[in-house]
């Protein structure tokens, strides 16, 4: 029981102190492990809040997305979660690499403005 609550406690604290983009790619880790379970409604609650986070500022990319997602919530309703699965893995493995591009570009600019405030 302590480990459970431990565990949600670590969940929580993993949430409230992610980015942005860290919280996209936890949505696609739940509704991939939602496919693998497959349980449609924890699947398609994940899409869901993938979908009422688009940014329409961004067009393009956002209707993209919004028709992929459209078409993941129709296979999971089909019950087609191994097509659904794949997708959103490719889908989390894009965001993922955009993820650890912007680590690493965050982390060269704080080790720039570091040696420059050491000299």
């Amino acid at each position: 029981m302590v480990t459970a609550y431990r565990a949600t406690q670590y969940r929580q604290q993993d949430v409230v102190g992610a980015s942005p983009i860290r919280l996209v790619v936890m949505a696609y880790d739940l509704a991939i492990r939602s496919c693998d379970r497959k349980d449609f409604q924890t699947a398609a609650k994940a899409v869901g809040a993938l979908r009422d986070a688009l940014d329409y500022d961004y067009p393009d990319a956002s209707m993209g997305l919004l028709r992929l997602y459209q078409w993941i919530l129709a296979r999971l309703r089909q019950g087609d979660f191994d097509t659904a699965k794949s997708t959103l893995s490719e889908l989390r493995e894009a965001w993922s690499t955009v993820e650890k591009q912007l680590n690493t570009s965050s982390t060269q600019i704080i080790t720039t403005v570091s040696e420059n405030r050491a000299v």
